[in-house]
């Protein structure tokens, strides 16, 4: 009901811009004018271009980049991008597994699927596409870049990434159905840990299922950690979910539009999932969307204790309007902005932890060069925050592990259940671990190891 109510205020603005054309005022009829010319550069086009074109093609492109005008998050859907999308909200789809976004003629990875064929390889958030097959791929659009990572079950692409600080790494990835299993768990000593790979249809159940079966294998269990890094988002109502999940009352989340009266709360209903057991929520620069909705709420309502590195920052929410039923595609369009239960935007700013830590050193070094933060901030088109706060500079995080920690261990979960094993309580945490580098905040370096340190 809600995205049929948004659809329909979408519709209503469209009435009320032909009645301000009706009035004769300046701006719409420029708006014609442009339209005309834009029929005559068409016009144009196929009639002295050197070789045939495809109008279909060219009228697609011009509807992307209009769109992409507008912020990195609005885009056009030809009808086989639409049905990606549904594909992927419903929990399955054929693939590489790659969340991907594009940003000035680079397409960059936002995280990849748990257990997908480039997470398997080692793909990580904020890789660059450089090239797949040889060609260049440079300039391609997130749904040209898609169109061609998708394909035949069993068969395989080349794809160049480009990493910060590294040479460019050509991988083979082998295309396979991904099944997304949205909520994963398992016990881990006294405590439950709660892994969420993406926001679908399905996570609200999966996560009820998954607490409910963590307790019948240890019902004395005295906290859980809730993993969502490299947790790209997806839908709002599964946020919402996972939010309530933890929460007796209070808001979750609130959205607010263009006009004043566009203003949508959403509010936790009784029935804490896991009784008011310590919870920690991991979070890092690829945690976006839905999971900031959820780290935001639980950090403002007191709920969990967030460790990790500072999110994302994409606080924008995108409405899907299809277009004749779908038949011609969708409209991926951003129609508001989420806010926290304190009234904080996540736009461009994130959710910053509690505790700061980073998995490594080489993750460290990226967060203490603000050129090479991962986030929406680096969007030259991204919306701003609209409370005139802003994101975090280039800094130290407060917590990496020193040249002696075990790389195959997970840093930020040791130090998730380190505060878990407080009582969830930050005051009655322990110093950190024998070999681990600690930099005090009133102490922060603006580097924290050398250039030639490798990335893991």
């Amino acid at each position: 009901m809600r995205k049929l109510l948004m659809i329909g205020a979408a519709a209503a603005t469209v009435v009320g811009l032909g009645a301000a054309t009706a009035a004769g005022q300046t701006p719409r009829n420029e708006a014609f004018r442009m339209i005309g010319l834009f029929g005559d550069v068409l016009g144009i086009v196929e009639q002295a271009y050197v070789v045939p074109v495809d109008d279909k093609k060219l009228i697609e492109a011009a509807l992307q980049g209009m769109m992409g005008a507008l912020d990195p998050h609005s885009n056009y859907l030809p009808p086989d991008g639409y049905g990606e999308l549904r594909e992927r909200t419903e929990g399955q789809y054929s693939g590489v597994g790659l969340t991907i976004t594009s940003e000035g003629g680079l397409v960059k990875i936002i995280s990849p699927m748990d257990g997908g064929p480039a997470a398997r390889a080692g793909v990580q958030a904020g890789d660059v596409i450089s090239a797949i097959e040889g060609q260049s791929a440079s300039g391609l659009t997130v749904s040209q870049v898609s169109e061609k990572l998708r394909g035949a079950v069993g068969t395989s692409i080349h794809v160049t990434f480009l990493r910060d600080g590294e040479e460019p790494r050509d991988v083979t990835l082998t295309r396979e159905v991904i099944r997304i299993e949205s909520v994963t768990g398992r016990v881990e000593g006294d405590f439950g840990y709660l892994r969420i790979s993406t926001f679908n249809e399905n996570t609200g159940r999966e996560l009820t299922e998954t607490i409910t079966r963590l307790k019948r294998e240890n019902p004395n269990l005295k906290g859980y950690v809730l993993d969502l890094r490299n947790n790209g988002g997806g839908l709002l109502d599964a946020a919402i979910a996972v939010s309530d999940a933890f929460l007796e009352r209070g808001e979750i989340v609130s959205q607010r539009g263009r006009k004043p009266d566009q203003i949508m709360r959403y509010a936790a209903r009784p029935g804490d999932q896991t009784n008011g057991l310590p919870l920690v929520v991991l979070i890092n620069y690829g945690s976006a969307s839905a999971s900031e909705i959820v780290a935001g709420a639980l950090k403002d309502h007191q709920r969990a204790t967030v460790v990790g590195l500072t999110s994302f920052g994409k606080g924008s929410v995108q409405t899907v309007i299809p277009l004749r039923g779908g038949a011609d595609g969708a409209l991926s369009i951003t129609t508001a902005r989420y806010y926290t239960p304190s009234g904080a935007s996540i736009q461009k700013i994130g959710i910053e932890p509690d505790l700061e830590v980073a998995r490594s050193e080489a993750e460290a070094r990226i967060v203490s060069r603000s050129s090479f933060i991962y986030s929406e901030a680096a969007y030259a088109t991204a919306l701003d925050a609209s409370i005139g706060a802003e994101r975090k500079g280039a800094h130290t995080p407060n917590e990496a592990p020193g040249e002696g920690y075990d790389k195959e261990k997970d840093y930020q979960l040791e130090r998730a259940f380190d505060v878990l094993r407080a009582g969830g309580q930050l005051a009655q945490l322990g110093a950190a671990p024998e070999g681990i580098v600690v930099t005090p905040r009133d102490q922060q370096r603006a580097e924290v190891a050398p250039a030639e340190t490798p990335a893991e």
